[in-house]
């Protein structure tokens, strides 16, 4: 039987990516698809096994505790949580009531992050990790995350992809220093941020803008062996944006060049994306036949990077993690 799944938020999350993902996704069936109004109920029914939380980020924590209390097993969209004490609060809650909990960090299953990922030990060891996000939006674009409120920003909403990635492949940091910055005169709430990761003598350099026209490289990797550079962004948003079948979204047509430690060149076409990886092993964890396809533990440390960030911003130093 497919697992009886609620889908929250009818916003671009929603309606581009988890709708699109659950219906494609074999073992799940999106037996309902609300907005606000309906929210709470859908996150309470009798009929639902999985409820998918896809909505402004301060929703996250109320309506995912909602479900887990009525013993549903959840996805929620990143952030996990605005606070610690919520991720902190959702954990224990899941564990209690031995129910499925996740977070949507689909950027792991990114074709270009799978291709850094794969070609690493090439690379030797790392001394600068760089992933930069970069957008050219010189007008403000109107809705929540441009209001100021906890959520809010650019930070919250690109830095736990790319603080999420730079965990999964160096770890955890010994310390990090953080800039950000609202640039366009109209802007309320920060839409630059740099975030610095200390390892020792690496450094991973972690950056978003909105207005940069000419984008830097997505990915650009230094180490003692040689350096991997691609730019562009994965194609899977784009592809699902136009309609396109979740299966058919993940090729990249845009290569990377390898860059070996004694000047030779290779170019390196990327791995395929695959996004809809993570729904089946959603199903596969509600149905007991495997882990979760993202740790909470791991979106709560990224939310902890990112308030150390705040900190470091603010104080305008470096700060141990």
């Amino acid at each position: 039987m497919a697992i009886r799944t609620a889908l929250i938020g009818r916003g671009l999350g929603g309606s581009v990516f988890h709708a699109p993902l659950v219906r494609a996704c074999a073992g799940l069936e999106l037996t309902r698809w609300v907005g606000a109004a309906d929210a709470q109920a859908a996150a309470t029914a009798p009929d639902v096994e999985l409820v998918v939380i896809a909505t402004p980020n301060a929703f996250h924590f109320p309506l995912a505790r909602a479900a887990l209390e009525a013993g549903k097993h959840v996805v929620v969209d990143k952030p996990f949580t605005v606070t610690l004490s919520e991720a902190d609060g959702l954990i224990a809650l899941a564990a209690a009531r031995k129910r499925v909990l996740t977070v949507f960090h689909n950027r792991r299953w990114d074709g270009d992050f799978l291709t850094v990922r794969k070609l690493l030990p090439r690379l030797g060891t790392v001394r600068l990790f760089e992933a930069h996000w970069d957008r050219f939006r010189p007008a403000i674009k109107p809705g929540w995350r441009e209001v100021p409120a906890e959520g809010a920003g650019l930070l919250a909403d690109l830095g736990p992809h790319l603080v999420d990635q730079a965990l999964l492949l160096l770890g955890t940091p010994e310390a990090l220093s953080a800039e950000l910055l609202a640039q366009r005169p109209e802007a309320r709430v920060d839409d630059y941020f740099e975030l610095r990761l200390h390892y020792g003598t690496t450094r991973a350099v972690l950056g978003a803008s909105t207005l940069v026209a000419a984008p830097r490289p997505r990915f650009a990797v230094h180490g003692d062996g040689g350096s991997f550079v691609k730019h562009g962004l994965d194609p899977q948003e784009a592809a699902l944006k136009a309609g396109a079948d979740p299966r058919d979204a993940g090729l990249d047509p845009m290569t990377g060049t390898l860059t070996l430690a004694d000047g030779a060149c290779e170019p390196v076409p990327g791995e395929p994306g695959n996004y809809l990886a993570f729904y089946e092993a959603v199903g596969a964890a509600v149905r007991g036949e495997g882990p979760v396809p993202v740790d909470p533990a791991d979106a709560r440390e990224g939310l902890r990077i990112l308030e150390l960030a705040r900190t470091s911003a603010r104080a305008g130093r470096v700060v141990p993690v």
